[in-house]
C-alpha cells in the first residue's frame, strides 16, 4: 500500500475496523472510503456493487460482521449465518470484480473445532467437529475464508484471511444480552460497584446509554434493582455463566489492528497460506479473568458461578508461531488493556 491508495475499511464504526482505521491514520494513510450502514448495507448485493463499481477501491480491509457472545450466538442462530455469508460473498466477489489489488479477510477462532489441538494451528481448521453454540457464526466465517482460497486459486486474487484471538478494547460491545466475555465482565462489575457505593445517578445513565431497560429514569431503585439482579448484578455478588474454568486467550483490539496493517504491507496471501493466527499465545481462566477485572474495577462483593449455563469450549489458544516468524508480536499486555478499556469506558459510562 501506498499514502494515497484507496482503502476500504468494512465495518469502520466496530471494535475491529475502528482500530484498523486508527492505525492507518497514524501512519498516515489518509485516503479512506468508509460508510455506516444506512450509507452501504453490506448485506445487499446490488448496494456493495454500485459501491464497488463507483468506488473501484485498492485495498479492503473486511471487519464487517454480525457478532456477540454465547447467548446472542445460540439465539440467533439463523441471522449469524445469513448476514455474516451475505456480507463476506457481496465483498469478495465485488472486490475480484471491480480490480481491488489486496483484501484482508478478519474471521475469528471459533472457525477452529472445539477439540482442536492446543494451541489450536491453522492446520486444524475442519479436522472435526465445531462447538454448537456458535457453529453458524464459524461456518460462515470458514466460508469467507475458503472463499478467499478459492478465488485466489482460480482467478488470481491477492486476498488474504486473518484469524484473531479473542478481542477487546475501545469501541466494545458491552451490551448486557449480546456482548462478548470481557466487555460483559467489566460492565457487570462496573454496575455492582457503581450499586454498591449506591449511585443511583451514574447506574441510571448507564442503563439509559445501553438502553437496556425502558425508561430507566422513570423507574424507582426496587425496580432498578430487580432488572439488575435478573442480569446477575447485585451490590454484594456478580453471578457469572458457567464455570469459570474454561480458558482463553485475550488480544487488545490495537494490536490485532497493527497485525493487519502489517501483514497487508508487507505479505501476499501466497506467503501467508489459507490463513495466519493472530493472539498472544497465553490464555487464563475466565475465573482468572473475572478477578483480574473485579480488581481493576474495585467491585467490593463476590464472584458466583451458575453452572446450570454452558461453558462453551473448553480451551481456545492460538497457535501464533507462524506470525511471529513473520517479524509481528502484540504490544499490549492484559491488565494494561483491561485498565486502558475500562477508563475509556467509566468515562463515558
Amino acid at each position: 500500500m501506498d499514502k494515497t491508495s484507496k482503502i476500504f475499511v468494512a465495518g469502520h464504526q466496530g471494535l475491529v475496523g475502528s482500530a484498523i482505521v486508527r492505525r492507518l491514520r497514524r501512519q498516515g494513510y489518509e485516503n479512506l472510503l468508509l460508510r455506516n450502514r444506512s450509507e452501504l448495507d453490506l448485506v445487499s448485493q446490488a448496494a456493495v456493487e454500485i459501491f464497488f463499481r463507483t468506488e473501484k477501491p485498492d485495498y479492503v480491509f473486511l471487519a464487517a460482521a454480525k457478532v456477540g457472545g454465547i447467548l446472542a450466538n445460540d439465539t440467533y442462530r439463523a441471522e449469524f449465518m445469513y448476514v455474516n455469508l451475505m456480507i463476506a460473498a457481496n465483498v469478495i466477489d465485488a472486490a475480484y470484480r471491480h480490480g481491488t489489488r489486496k483484501l484482508l479477510n478478519l474471521g475469528s477462532s471459533c472457525i477452529y473445532p472445539k477439540a482442536a489441538p492446543q494451541p489450536i494451528p491453522e492446520t486444524a481448521l475442519l479436522t472435526s467437529p465445531l462447538e454448537t453454540t456458535n457453529e453458524p457464526y464459524a461456518l460462515a466465517k470458514i466460508a469467507a475464508l475458503k472463499m478467499c482460497r478459492y478465488y485466489n486459486e482460480q482467478f488470481g486474487s491477492d486476498f488474504l484471511s486473518v484469524m484473531p484471538t479473542n478481542l477487546y478494547g475501545e469501541g466494545d460491545n458491552f451490551d448486557l444480552f449480546n456482548s462478548h466475555v470481557l466487555p460483559a465482565l467489566l460492565r457487570k462489575f462496573y454496575l455492582g460497584e457503581r450499586l454498591a457505593a449506591g449511585d443511583w445517578a451514574a447506574i441510571r445513565a448507564n442503563l439509559a446509554r445501553h438502553r437496556d431497560t425502558e425508561s430507566a429514569a422513570g423507574k424507582t431503585e426496587a425496580e432498578l434493582t430487580d432488572f439488575l439482579d435478573q442480569q446477575g448484578v447485585a451490590a454484594n455478588a456478580i453471578t457469572l455463566w458457567g464455570s469459570g474454568e474454561p480458558y482463553r486467550e485475550f488480544l487488545h483490539v490495537d494490536d490485532l489492528a497493527r497485525a493487519c496493517v502489517f501483514l497487508m504491507e508487507r505479505y501476499s496471501a501466497h506467503e501467508l497460506g489459507e490463513c495466519v493466527n493472530v493472539g498472544t499465545g497465553a490464555d487464563l481462566t475466565i475465573r482468572e479473568l473475572a478477578e483480574t477485572v473485579r480488581a481493576t474495577v474495585g467491585f467490593p462483593g463476590d464472584i458466583c458461578w451458575d453452572r446450570t449455563k454452558p461453558d462453551g469450549t473448553p480451551r481456545k489458544r492460538l497457535n501464533v508461531a507462524r506470525i511471529r516468524q513473520l517479524g509481528w508480536e502484540p504490544h499490549i499486555p492484559l491488565a494494561e488493556g483491561i485498565r486502558r478499556t475500562f477508563e475509556w469506558y467509566r468515562g463515558g459510562a
